[in-house]
């Protein structure tokens, strides 16, 4: 009897139990995921025999590689808050670059592991990807080098900056801002890597 007893006694106690656990974990606020670099540059000029060109690895700055969307006032730096990409921005920063380099007449990107040879190798390091405030203004800084694979000498180098004002300081704003000057830097290095790349 005093068995039966314990045993009902903790079986009304469990859920109660159980209720106040759960209620002790904070509820966590929705976060929006954004992407960019969906929407293919312009086209570039036909060329009428692409060049083939390996493409490096990409460097990104360390504090906006990841999935948080990275903010810029001054010396000081933030991240948006309940906003993130899909994706680390490195990762959606390379698909944009092969997405531009698929138009029609652009230069071949042979990537590691393909069984294709290639006179030249494109390096990319992004310098700055960050809103800007006051503004605030998506700013992408991106240094494209060339190299001759046959000799690892320099053929060409250059820094292209794209700067878009957000329409207003929301989030769907800043980020559709992102992608037009994702596509401003990208478009402008595959062109250039076309103008310059051995054939």
């Amino acid at each position: 009897m005093i068995l039966a007893r314990k045993a009902a006694f903790v079986a009304l106690l469990a859920p109660l139990t159980l209720g106040g656990c759960i209620s002790l974990f904070p509820k966590t606020a929705p976060v929006q995921m954004y992407r960019f670099g969906d929407q293919a540059p312009p086209p570039s000029a036909p060329a009428a025999a692409p060049a083939m060109v390996f493409k490096g690895p990409t460097a990104f700055p360390p504090a906006s590689q990841g999935d948080r969307i990275l903010t810029a006032t001054g010396a000081e730096s933030a991240y948006i808050g309940g906003a993130r990409w899909v994706a680390p921005a490195a990762t959606l920063f390379d698909a944009a670059v092969l997405k531009a380099f698929d138009a029609p007449g652009s230069p071949r990107l042979v990537e590691r592991g393909e069984p294709l040879s290639a006179a030249s190798t494109l390096r990319l390091d992004v310098r700055a990807f960050e809103a800007r405030y006051p503004g605030p203004v998506a700013t992408v800084q991106v240094r494209a080098v060339l190299i001759r694979n046959a000799d690892r000498a320099l053929i060409a180098e250059k820094m292209f900056d794209a700067e878009v004002p957000a329409a207003d300081n929301r989030q769907g704003a800043i980020v559709a801002a992102f992608d037009k000057a994702v596509g401003q830097a990208v478009s402008g290095v595959r062109d250039w890597t076309a103008a310059n790349a051995p054939r």
